[in-house]
């Protein structure tokens, strides 16, 4: 292998040999550099040496953008590497893997709160929850977005524009002065906006800020646990027990105001949720093919059971309320509104949803507590929430002695004591002879004369 001095002269002279793919041109100076030429008239500065008894060879660059001198340099550099046992590539890629590694540490550096909260979103959406072990609710997805919301977006119903979310000041931060500080000056200034919704929005930034912590990627901008300072908690309020619930002697009235709400499904519906004690989400995704009118039972889409639900009875008086809604869902319209659907290429069928809704996206109520604020404010009750009226329902069954494990069953709480967890669960027949007793009770306390038709 022949070796000549490298001058600018010889390396811009030098060609690929005919017939060869690739020949090289060593240098005499500098041990383990060449130049490499290609038939297709290519240039390059190549490194070649041994390793551990292998041959490896490194391309140095084009001669057009290095010199000798620097060329030589880096030949030299490559062949101290080797000298010390270390290959040249391998350091190389480590070299290269580390810069990469702090670019994009400067650029999250630059990440906003908001940035790493969509990532989080992400994250609830298409996963499961690890103390659940099931999805998240579409509510629970909701909450996040709500409290994080940038508002001025006009709302649903009215011309009202969205107010922000309670966490929407810490949104615009950089996600490195996420601190203890800038949390504490945070929930000094929501708290005075509405300490409810503060405590909340609060309890989900918790969960964020863990998330955070745990994950390799963010675990270096956000300090540990900025959200468990003393300073922090010092100043959340007190949570105050939920204890909004009809009393007896309310029914009545209460009653008289839901019956007068001129809209049928939302009357019926708002009985429902007294009746049943069922979350408002469940009974408002009730669908006909869960209601058994004939053997009088529901099946209702239960967080706790999951997808397969659970069936409670239906009770006469609410049977007797569905069976109207029945009636009307399966009315045709008139004529001019048929003809409307088929000039826009549409025929009419009834709707799958009990509670049904002729303005909302999916067709199923949506908002009923507009209607059921104006009655209570119209009988002049105290505020009451539609969770309220689940919680009347587990107290109001007191009045009628019903064993506390019948109630969890048709409400669908988890079962708390071991003999309930595993060895109580009542027949459909056995929590129906109760649930009976519990409505007959109620519609005596409202003066409501109802007369079952299987009586």
């Amino acid at each position: 292998m022949a070796k000549v001095s490298f001058t600018a002269g010889r390396v811009d002279g030098y060609k690929c040999e005919d017939g060869k793919a690739q020949t090289f041109l060593w240098d005499a100076k500098t041990p383990g550099l060449a130049l490499r030429a290609t038939k297709a008239g290519a240039k390059s500065y190549i490194f070649q040496g041994k390793l551990h008894g292998s041959t490896i060879r490194i391309t140095i660059g084009d001669p057009r953008s290095w010199t000798i001198d620097q060329a030589q340099a880096r030949a030299r550099d490559l062949q101290t590497q080797i000298d010390k046992g270390l290959d040249p590539r391998e350091f190389e890629a480590a070299q290269k893997a580390a810069l990469e590694e702090r670019q994009v540490i400067k650029q999250r550096a630059e990440w906003t709160v908001l940035d790493a909260w969509n990532d989080y979103l992400e994250v609830l959406r298409t996963t499961i929850s690890p103390k659940t072990k099931k999805p998240r609710s579409a509510r629970y997805i909701e909450d996040h977005v709500n409290l994080a919301a940038q508002g001025g977006d006009k709302a649903k119903r009215g011309n009202k524009i969205k107010g922000r979310g309670p966490l929407w000041p810490l949104m615009t931060m950089r996600l490195v002065d996420l601190t203890s500080q800038s949390i504490a000056d945070w929930l000094g200034e929501e708290i005075k906006r509405g300490p409810t919704n503060a405590a909340h929005a609060f309890a989900l930034l918790k969960a964020f800020t863990r998330w955070c912590t745990n994950n390799e990627q963010l675990a270096q901008l956000v300090v540990s646990d900025p959200c468990n300072s003393v300073k922090v908690t010092n100043l959340l309020p007190k949570a105050k027990a939920k204890d909004d619930c009809l009393q007896r002697e309310q029914l009545a009235a209460w009653f008289s105001a839901v019956l007068s709400i001129q809209n049928p499904v939302i009357s019926t519906y708002l009985q429902g949720l007294l009746i049943t004690g069922a979350r408002r989400e469940e009974l408002a995704a009730l669908r006909w093919e869960h209601v058994d009118l004939r053997w009088r039972s529901l099946t209702i889409n239960d967080k706790v059971e999951g997808t397969g639900g659970r069936t409670i009875p239906l009770t006469p008086y609410f049977a007797e309320l569905l069976h109207g809604l029945k009636a009307l869902n399966e009315t045709p319209p008139g004529k001019k509104k048929l003809q409307q659907l088929e000039l826009r290429g549409k025929t009419w069928e009834p709707s799958p949803w009990v509670f049904y809704s002729k303005t909302s996206a999916d067709g199923k109520i949506v908002e009923p507590r507009i209607a059921h604020n104006e009655a209570i404010q119209a009988a002049e009750l105290p505020h009451i929430t539609l969770h309220g009226l689940r919680r009347s329902f587990g107290t109001l069954a007191e009045w009628v002695e019903v064993p506390v494990g019948v109630v969890a069953q048709i409400q669908g709480h988890k079962p708390s004591a071991i003999a309930e967890k595993h060895y109580r669960r009542r027949p459909l027949d056995l929590l129906r002879m109760w649930h009976d007793k519990i409505e007959t009770w109620m519609l005596e306390q409202a003066g409501i004369p109802f007369q079952s038709a299987m009586d």
